[in-house]
């Protein structure tokens, strides 16, 4: 990591929790932000990858938690309270693209189960951050959308769909939230070098709207990291209300 520390005292300390902090954009976001001086709190369902990405830093709580089920994510925010005092920023980023599939073939099943990550799960989160946030002098909430909350890719239907509520999601607490200080960000990432590429193939050929397939370029998983950093960082009187960030040269801009 060549992220500089940032010298900060245990008093002015901030705490962020961060949801599917045990691999992908969660876990480099959560290892920029310790480097920066936050307490993390890292969330996911299995806690050894939690451990792992914590690496035995005193300023991380693992907790496993499964965003889906509402008494699971009560508890993760009780456990952070208790361990850091007012949580400060969420990073709302479990999520799980689904079949590859148009809609015709979308079973009831797997429709199911990506709406309960990644809208279930978003809801459950951000309800329990923006009470916190409503007692606790103001916060900041940060989506993760992924471009595909403004441009699909082919065969993506579930996570395009839940995507997309995810902006209605922001916006709204973005109102909701302005008589007590709650900010609510959206940041679209596009082709961060995660195991979600492995899966679309963009290294060995990734479905294309006219039906090829082509290598696509990624990004290092750090500098989407930043971003999250750079929004958690802004001060309160600054409102972030939806970032971008891409591989230079994917297929985004006049996607198809």
């Amino acid at each position: 990591m060549t992220t500089n520390p940032v010298s900060v005292s245990e008093e002015s300390r901030r705490t962020i929790i961060i949801t599917g902090a045990g691999s992908g954009i969660g876990r480099a976001s959560a290892r920029v932000l310790l480097s920066q001086g936050w307490n993390v709190v890292l969330a996911g369902r299995t806690e050894e990858k939690l451990r792992q990405a914590a690496d035995g830093n005193p300023r991380t709580l693992a907790v496993a938690a499964d965003v889906a089920q509402s008494a699971d994510v009560a508890e993760l925010f009780e456990k952070a309270s208790a361990r850091f005092g007012r949580i400060h920023a969420l990073f709302n980023n479990a999520g799980t693209f689904g079949p590859a599939v148009h809609v015709g073939d979308l079973s009831e099943e797997d429709w199911d189960e990506v709406c309960a990550v990644n809208l279930t799960g978003a809801i459950n989160c951000a309800r329990q951050a923006f009470n916190h946030m409503k007692d606790h002098g103001g916060g900041r909430i940060i989506n993760n959308g992924s471009i595909a909350a403004q441009v699909p890719r082919p065969q993506s239907v579930a996570y395009a769909v839940t995507k997309h509520a995810i902006t209605g999601l922001t916006r709204s607490m973005e109102l909701d939230g302005r008589p007590w200080g709650i900010t609510a960000s959206q940041i679209d990432i596009g082709n961060a070098a995660s195991e979600i590429m492995d899966q679309l193939g963009t290294s060995t050929g990734a479905l294309q709207a006219d039906g090829t397939r082509k290598v696509e370029p990624t990004f290092a998983l750090e500098e989407a990291a930043r971003a999250v950093a750079f929004i958690a960082n802004a001060p309160a009187s600054a409102a972030v209300n939806q970032l971008t960030i891409t591989a230079a040269g994917m297929p985004y801009i006049g996607r198809g």
